[in-house]
């Protein structure tokens, strides 16, 4: 039997399609249309319906494009091409999933939907995999909270067949979904505690990375590595040089909840300094709002012209009076931010400076090292030089190492290379260090006064629009009546 879709062209789930069948699917009327002005937010899409249909020709053969529907409960890919049913991960809230009239024909493909927990109702019916007789008793097992399997309840029966026949080959799969998890769970708590640490600028400081890093290009270094006394020279080097950058990793996490510390406590006091004026400032309007509804009921109910012009002209005045009122309890909270913002900005970069001073000693302590070891290891080399003159040295060392020792300008070239090297290294990291620690407190501080710049004239705004409002509400108000 040959199928309408067989014929037509197949189709890919691209952000067009997806937009399109949003746009069909969703509202209408007024909202449709704001929708398609504004663009669409697919995060906001929970149900989707990618069927096959004569006019948008939805011939799909493969799962794709939906990882922004991280929303979505309800999906339909009924009557497609699908073979294979992946790419979902990120529909992480999917309850309603039908995927029928598809060439789905591995049943082991079920096993992809255990992932899905909250997927309740699953519609399969049309693939070839239905034509297996154990086919409902294998999705029941592996999809044991599904509640809706082809439109119908699954009831007890079936999945206690399907528990019975499926408990071996279930108990070995959760044992690796549990070791998958495991795995997961440790690699994101090591991305989070990286993530802390970059925070802090330390990273990669609490342990041997740094000192790794000095002679991962350094092939000077590992010829030199030969020589005897080397490698107990290299050791001393590298404990005490990792014990300073786990003494900077240390210091810098404490510096860091130091930081967003007083970070904290100056919103905490920004926001306390805005409520009390925003009380303020409602209980200004909330008396003048009593003077001003008397005032024009007073001047609805009376028939003197005379009368009239005169409370509109002392009413003008009370808007004028909220006016002043509402901009000095504006100017106040600009005088009263602007010392909490100065105190936050010197309060920051005296901390940040004081960060970046104590990190500049330890990581003179770094250089202090390098340069005892290279003392060390270039009197080491000059004395293997002048062993190897008298023939007195008798260790075997490979022809590309025993090649430095030709002369002392080698063996001294040799020697400064690797040395170079190493505080280039370190110099690079301290360079790193400081550059982003003081490029956030640039940003930290600009942002707080661009945001307090942005407040004022919003507010001054607000003020200015709402005193407008009033008195032209005072100007246009109905005096038909007197003039008759």
């Amino acid at each position: 039997m040959i199928r309408l879709y067989d014929t037509i062209e197949p189709n890919v789930i691209d952000e067009e399609l997806l937009k399109l069948a949003v746009e069909e699917q969703g509202p209408q009327e007024a909202a449709g249309q704001v929708a398609k002005q504004e663009g669409i937010n697919f995060k906001d899409v929970k149900s989707l319906q990618l069927d096959f249909q004569n006019l948008s020709f939805n011939n799909i053969e493969t799962i794709e494009g939906l990882d922004t529907l991280v929303n979505l409960e309800d999906l339909s890919l009924f009557s497609n091409r699908i073979a294979k049913m992946d790419a979902m991960d990120s529909l992480v809230k999917l309850q309603v999933f039908s995927i029928g009239n598809n060439m789905i024909d591995n049943l082991l493909n079920v096993i992809y939907l255990r992932r899905f927990t909250y997927l309740r109702s699953l519609n399969l019916a049309g693939n070839p995999i239905c034509d297996d007789e154990e086919y409902k008793l294998f999705v029941t097992a592996y999809l044991p909270d599904l509640v809706y399997l082809d439109f119908r309840l699954i009831d007890a029966h079936t999945r206690e067949l399907g528990d019975a026949k499926y408990q071996y080959s279930i108990y070995e799969l959760k044992h690796r979904e549990n070791q998958i998890q495991a795995k997961l769970e440790e690699e994101q708590a090591t991305i989070a505690e990286l993530e802390k640490h970059k925070a802090a600028y330390v990273e990669y400081l609490n342990g041997p990375f740094l000192f790794d890093s000095l002679y991962s290009e350094d092939v000077e270094a590992a010829k030199l590595a030969y020589l005897p006394g080397v490698p107990e020279l290299l050791e001393t080097y590298k404990t005490k040089f990792v014990e300073i950058c786990q003494n900077i990793f240390d210091y810098g996490l404490v510096q860091q909840e130091k930081r967003k510390a007083e970070v904290a406590i100056f919103y905490e006091c920004l926001e306390e300094a805005l409520q009390e004026n925003r009380k303020q400032g409602l209980k200004e309007v909330e008396d003048f709002d009593k003077i001003y509804t008397a005032y024009l009921n007073t001047i609805r109910n009376s028939n003197d012209i005379q009368f009239v012009d005169t409370k509109m002209s002392e009413c003008a005045e009370e808007i004028s009076r909220l006016f002043d009122r509402l901009m000095t309890l504006e100017m106040q909270l600009v005088e009263q931010l602007e010392e909490t913002i100065n105190n936050f900005e010197r309060n920051i970069i005296d901390m940040v400076g004081v960060f970046v001073e104590n990190v500049q000693g330890l990581m003179a302590q770094c250089r202090d090292l390098e340069n005892h070891h290279h003392e060390k290891l270039l009197e080491i080399s000059i004395n293997t030089l002048e062993k190897i003159v008298k023939s007195e040295f008798d260790e075997d060392l490979p022809d590309d190492v025993r090649a430095l020792f030709s002369d002392k300008d080698t063996v001294v070239n040799a020697v400064g290379a690797s040395h170079d090297i190493h505080l280039l290294k370190i110099d690079n990291r301290e360079d790193d260090l400081i550059t982003n620690v003081t490029s956030w407190c640039t940003a930290t501080v600009d942002k707080v006064h661009n945001d307090e710049l942005d407040r004022n004239r919003k507010r001054v705004k607000e003020i200015n629009q709402y005193v407008d409002h009033l008195q032209t509400d005072l100007d246009n108000m109905d005096f038909g009546d007197l003039l008759d």
